[in-house]
């Protein structure tokens, strides 16, 4: 089983931060065995070409975009298309997270076309879900996580529906205020996606207030395929830590 271990910095780092990350991952992996691990990082817009540049010689980490599109071109000011981040040299693109969500209208009609985009292109769609913290209390997590990845997903055939990655992120357990989750909390929504999707897409990922404390635990839930992590990934020694604790479960 491929073990995904991915971080995405949303507005953060400049160029040269980015690169200086990049650039201490790849001398981390030369000529180090991963087994099953595969990395990944999805930096903002104006750094995918730097960090692709960055990993050229470690084509095992794969570099992503954090929005695409689902336009190839045309007269959208502000925003990039899938061939765009493409050509940049991204291979997997976020879709859907629940900031997107919040404070930029995306929808789930807009979050299919993107899916289909991405796909279409030949990248790999990482479809986020998350419930907030009201759904949660009302015992309603599994039911709405599931119905998000339904509609993302809607009229895929499976051979695309293998190419795609579900991330779930609890709204009430990411960003700055987030508080983690304990690994009973994520049974009943992880049996969910397992149940509808485990057999069908490539990875099931969880994502939420993930640090070095907790890592191996995360992992060792059943239908988790991977992490996809935030501030814990973003100083360089984190991520590496968090590499170093998937080789070896």
């Amino acid at each position: 089983m491929t073990v995904w271990i991915g971080t995405s910095w949303k507005m953060n780092k400049t160029l040269a931060e980015a690169t200086d990350w990049a650039r201490g991952l790849g001398e981390f992996l030369a000529g180090r065995e991963l087994g099953a691990v595969q990395p990944f990082v999805i930096p903002p817009a104006t750094a995918i070409a730097a960090v692709a540049q960055a990993l050229a010689a470690e084509p095992r980490v794969l570099v992503g975009a954090q929005n695409a599109h689902w336009e190839d071109a045309g007269a959208w000011t502000g925003e990039v298309s899938v061939p765009q981040v493409a050509d940049a040299g991204a291979r997997i693109v976020e879709i859907g997270h629940s900031e997107r969500r919040e404070h930029f209208g995306e929808t789930d009609e807009t979050v299919r076309a993107k899916v289909a985009a991405t796909l279409a292109h030949g990248l790999v769609p990482l479809l986020c879900v998350g419930e907030p913290a009201a759904v949660k209390d009302a015992g309603g997590s599994a039911a709405f996580i599931a119905d998000q990845a339904a509609r993302a997903l809607e009229g895929l055939a499976p051979e695309q529906l293998g190419r795609v990655l579900i991330a779930y992120e609890p709204i009430w357990a990411i960003g700055a205020h987030g508080r983690p989750a304990t690994t009973a909390e994520l049974e009943e929504p992880f049996a969910a996606l397992a149940q509808a999707w485990g057999e069908k897409v490539q990875g099931l990922l969880y994502g939420g207030s993930v640090g070095l404390d907790n890592a191996a635990d995360l992992l060792g839930l059943a239908p988790v395929d991977g992490l996809f992590v935030g501030r814990t990934a973003w100083q360089l020694d984190g991520y590496l830590r968090l590499l170093q604790i998937a080789a070896h479960l």
